[in-house]
Order: C-alpha cells, then structure tokens, then sequence
C-alpha cells in the first residue's frame, strides 16, 4: 500500500511502500512521464559522511527539469534561475519504505510578483502532482 503525507507548507509528499532504490527508480519514471529531466542530483548521505562523518538515511536531492516550463519562468524573471530546478527528495524510511518529497512551484509565486508566472507555476505544479499520483498508482513489487 502506498501513503500519502502533508509536508512543509512549501511541498507536497508521497510515501511509498518500496525499498529506497526502488523508489528512485520509481521516482525518476515518473518525473520523466510528466517531461521532466533530472540534471542534479546530489546524494546528501555520502557528501555527509565524506564531509563531516555524519551518517544518516539514504538520502537524494534530485533537481528536476522540465525545459519549457524552465524557459517560461525565466522570461518572466530572470532571477527565477535561484529556485531553478524544482528539487525532488527521495529519503529512506524505516521498514523499506521511502519518503517522495517535491516542491511546490507556487513557492515562486509567493517570491516573484512577475506577470505570467502565476500559469508556469500552476502547469509545474500540476505535472509535480501528476507525477507524485503516477506514484502512488505504481504497482507495489
């Protein structure tokens, strides 16, 4: 069974009844059904370790692209490049489930006043929240 969670007020959550791997792998199909790209992605459980000796979860940023979507924000406002791209965590949780975190790119609203962005972050929203469902809708293995 997959559940879902409210997350901070700037995200929305997914958690998913699958082993951290499988849920990356999960989480990527999904963002790339809604014509997303992943061009970061930064594992913060090894850069912890590495850096300071710290150990946590499985633990992924992933930085999410959608490149017409991308396109539309920054001719709106160029600076928009700062929230760019819509960052997706991926954190194990106990018992072999995962934890989907994505940010909601209405936060950019709340931080630009430039006309036009309101549809680009709606669009983005939509497809962040189609591809969270494509989760929750995934066949358990």
């Amino acid at each position: 069974m997959t559940g879902t969670s409210a997350t901070a007020p700037y995200g929305t959550a997914v958690t998913l009844d699958a082993p951290f791997d499988e849920a990356v792998a999960r989480v990527r199909e999904a963002l790339a059904g809604q014509g997303f790209g992943v061009l970061t992605e930064i594992d913060v459980r090894a850069t912890l370790h590495e850096k300071i000796g710290a150990a946590i979860e499985p633990y992924l940023i992933l930085g999410a692209c959608n490149p017409p979507l991308a396109h539309r924000a920054l001719e709106a406002d160029r600076s928009l490049g700062l929230l760019l791209p819509c960052n997706v965590v991926v954190r194990a949780l106990p018992d072999d489930r995962t934890l989907v975190e994505a940010l909601d790119p209405a936060t950019m609203v709340r931080l630009s006043d430039a006309p036009g962005l309101r549809p680009v972050a709606d669009e983005a929203r939509h497809k962040l929240d189609a591809a969270l469902d494509a989760l929750r809708g995934s066949p358990q293995q």
